[in-house]
């Protein structure tokens, strides 16, 4: 993989009820690879209220991004959440218009399933989501991993495995195995290593 210079942007999508985890674990990774994360709130206020009650502060609402693309878009689960997410059109068409121009959709644990498959984004890509939502979904192709590549569809499987699902994400942005490598060790993860077989 090509190592790439440039800073890179990613949408982290939430709606009241999402799972706080997914998120935190992911902008986490993010940010120490310096990958600049932009939490975007799906819906009219900035303040959301998570899968466990807890306030958090959105940097901006999604129907002010116009057509600004990043670079990934990134939806995490909470049974709540998830179906918020799934229901928004903007939101949607939001994904839609990032698949469409070649970014990293990245939806974690139930958004797979509910926010792709609901609304026919999954395009009979292979993917993987949380519990036994799979049996839902009719445009998709469920596969029992921790995390599934398909082009540029990055899924996840839920909560305990986010930290994986962050470090691939990492790595599919930077190209940087070496560095994203170096993370996963300076935190005392030692689950994943960039190129790993699954």
């Amino acid at each position: 993989m090509v190592k790439d210079n440039a800073k890179k942007q990613v949408a982290l999508l939430l709606a009241d009820g999402f799972e706080e985890g997914e998120a935190v674990i992911v902008l986490d990774i993010l940010e120490r690879l310096e990958i600049q994360v932009t939490t975007l709130a799906c819906q009219k206020n900035l303040t959301l209220r998570t899968y466990h009650g807890i306030q958090m502060q959105a940097n901006e609402l999604l129907s002010a991004q116009g057509d600004r693309l990043f670079d990934a878009v990134v939806m995490p689960g909470g049974p709540e959440g998830s179906v918020a997410l799934a229901a928004s059109k903007e939101v949607v068409e939001f994904v839609r218009r990032h698949d469409e121009a070649g970014k990293l959709i990245c939806p974690l644990c139930s958004a797979a399933a509910r926010v792709l498959g609901g609304n026919g984004l999954l395009k009979g890509r292979r993917y993987v989501c949380s519990g036994d939502l799979y049996q839902d979904v009719k445009d998709g192709i469920y596969v029992n991993q921790s995390f599934v590549e398909d082009g540029n569809l990055l899924s996840g499987k839920g909560l305990g495995l986010a930290f994986d699902f962050a470090f691939q994400l990492a790595y599919r942005l930077t190209g940087d195995a070496e560095t994203t490598n170096f993370q996963a060790d300076h935190i005392d993860y030692h689950h994943w290593r960039a190129g790993q077989k699954l």
